[in-house]
C-alpha cells in the first residue's frame, strides 16, 4: 500500500497549469457515446486515467475499434453492439457501472458489469430500480443492489421519472436508455445535477429539452446520431485541488488552462471565493461545453462558509473544500450532502478522520458536518481507496506537513497529480 509525506510550503507559489487531468466526466461519455453513431468519433484529449481506459476498453469488447495517434484518438462503432465474450470491468468507476447500466438496458445481448472491491459495494439500486421500471432486467447481488451485475438488454418502455436523487449518474442512465424507448421520455430531478450527458447528445443530434417545470424530455433518435469532434477540457474538478493550494498558501496564485466552465461544475470556485480567495473566470466558445481559464489567488484569511444548497454542483469537491474550510476563521456547515455517504468511501466519516487527527475539530451528522477552523497539525491519514481524498489530505500538506496512506488510487482520476504537486512543494514515497 503505497504512502507519500507531503512537506509544507513555506513560500508563496506562482504557478500555470495547463496540464490538468483531462475532464473524467465527458471522458466516460465520450467513449460510451461514440458507440451511438454510424460513423467514427474523433477523441482528442482524453483522460489516461484507469477508470476511463477501463471504460475505453469496454467500448472495444462491444466491438468498437479504437486507433490512437498521440493526444488524438478516433472511436468507429460496430455496426450493431457485440454481446462480449468476458466480463465488463468497470474498475473503481461508479460513473462508468451507473451509465453502461442505462447504455446497455435496451441492446440485446447479455452483458456483465463488475468493478474492484470498492466499486462491488456501492449502492446500484438508485440506477437499477428505475431501469427495471421501463422494461429493462438486471439482476445483481442484494436483489440488484451490488456488483456484479448481469444485464439482459432488450424492450424498454417511455417513461416519467420524478427522481429523489440529484444525480448525473442517475439522470444519464435515464437518458441513456431513453434513446431506445418506445416514446418520449420524461426525467426529472429538483436540482439540475451536472448536465454533460444533455449537453453532448444534444450536439450529437438528439432532441432533448427541458420544460418550466424541470422535466427534461428526450426524443428517440430515428437513425444514429451524428460522430463527435471534442477536445475534452480540464477536469474543474481536478483544478480545484490546486485553487484551494493557492487560497490556502498566503501570497499565491495559480493559473488553471482550457477547463470547463459548465455552470454545473465550477460551483465549489465561487464558494471558495466567498471566503475570501480571488477568482476569476475568462471564457472561450465551443460546441459542447463553455471553456476557459481560472485564476485564483490568495486573498488574505478565509472565512467559514455555509455550504447547503446547490450540492450536486459541488459534490466532489467538497472533500478538499473541507481542508480551505479546516484552516477558515469559524465554524463552516455542510447539509444535505448525503451523497458523500455512497462516493469510492464514505467521505463524511473519511474526511472528518483525517481532521480530527489533524487537531481540527469537527461535527458529524447524517447529510453533513461542521468544521470549526484551526491549526492543521502534521498527522498520517488513510485514504481508504478514495483518489479525492487522499488528494485533498495531500493539500493540506501544504499547511502542516502530511503523511497520507494508500494513495495508487489517484491514478484512476489525476495520474500527474504528484508530479504537479511536486512544483509546488516536497513529496515523498
Amino acid at each position: 500500500m503505497r504512502s507519500v509525506h507531503v512537506a509544507p510550503r513555506r513560500e508563496p507559489f506562482d504557478l500555470v497549469i495547463d496540464r490538468i487531468a483531462p475532464d473524467k466526466s465527458i471522458s466516460h461519455r465520450a467513449a460510451m457515446f461514440a458507440l451511438l453513431s454510424d460513423r467514427p468519433s474523433r477523441v482528442c484529449n482524453f483522460l489516461q486515467g484507469e477508470d476511463t481506459l477501463n471504460t475505453l476498453h469496454i467500448v472495444e469488447q462491444l466491438g468498437a475499434v479504437v486507433e490512437r495517434s498521440g493526444n488524438e484518438m478516433t472511436i468507429t462503432p460496430p455496426v450493431q453492439l457485440q454481446e462480449p465474450d468476458d466480463i465488463l470491468d468497470c474498475g473503481n468507476a461508479g460513473t462508468g457501472m451507473r451509465l453502461f447500466c442505462g447504455l446497455l438496458a435496451g441492446v440485446e445481448g447479455s452483458f456483465v458489469l463488475t468493478g474492484d472491491r470498492y466499486l462491488r459495494s456501492r449502492p446500484m439500486k438508485r440506477v437499477t430500480d428505475p431501469l427495471r421500471r421501463v422494461g429493462a432486467h438486471i439482476d445483481g447481488r442484494q436483489e440488484g443492489n451490488l456488483a456484479p451485475l448481469h444485464i439482459r438488454g432488450g424492450t424498454l418502455k417511455a417513461f416519467a421519472y420524478d427522481s429523489p436523487i440529484d444525480s448525473a449518474q442517475v439522470k444519464s442512465a435515464l437518458i441513456l436508455a431513453a434513446l431506445r424507448g418506445d416514446g418520449v421520455s420524461r426525467y426529472r430531478e429538483k436540482l439540475l445535477s451536472r448536465d454533460h450527458t444533455e449537453r453532448m447528445l444534444r450536439g450529437m443530434g438528439v432532441t432533448v429539452t427541458t420544460d418550466e417545470e424541470g422535466w427534461i424530455e428526450v426524443h428517440p433518435p430515428e437513425g444514429p446520431l451524428d460522430p463527435l469532434d471534442l477536445t475534452v477540457p480540464a477536469d474543474p474538478s481536478s483544478g480545484f485541488f490546486f485553487a484551494v493550494a493557492a487560497a490556502i498558501v498566503p501570497g499565491s496564485q495559480v493559473t488553471l488552462r482550457n477547463m470547463s466552465l459548465n455552470p454545473t461544475r465550477i460551483e465549489a470556485y465561487h464558494v471558495l471565493a466567498q471566503m475570501g480567495a480571488d477568482v476569476e473566470m475568462i471564457e472561450q466558445e465551443n460546441r459542447y461545453e463553455p471553456i476557459g481559464d481560472i485564476r485564483i489567488a490568495y486573498g488574505g484569511p478565509l472565512r467559514a462558509v455555509e455550504v447547503s444548497e446547490r450540492i450536486a454542483w459541488l459534490i466532489d469537491e467538497l472533500p478538499v473544500l473541507a481542508i480551505a474550510m479546516a484552516v477558515a476563521r469559524g465554524t463552516s456547515r455542510v447539509r444535505n450532502a448525503v451523497e458523500l455517504r455512497v462516493k469510492e468511501s464514505d467521505r463524511i466519516a473519511t474526511v472528518l478522520v483525517g481532521l480530527k487527527q489533524a487537531g481540527i475539530a469537527t461535527e458529524e451528522f447524517e447529510d453533513g458536518y461542521t468544521i470549526t477552523g484551526g491549526s492543521l497539525q502534521p498527522a498520517r491519514v488513510d485514504s481508504h481507496g478514495d483518489h479525492r481524498i487522499a488528494m485533498s489530505f495531500s493539500i493540506a500538506g501544504l499547511i502542516s506537513g502530511m503523511t497520507v496512506e494508500d494513495v495508487a488510487c489517484v491514478e484512476t482520476s489525476f495520474p500527474n497529480f504528484y508530479t504537479l504537486l511536486e512544483q509546488i512543494t516536497k513529496v515523498t514515497t
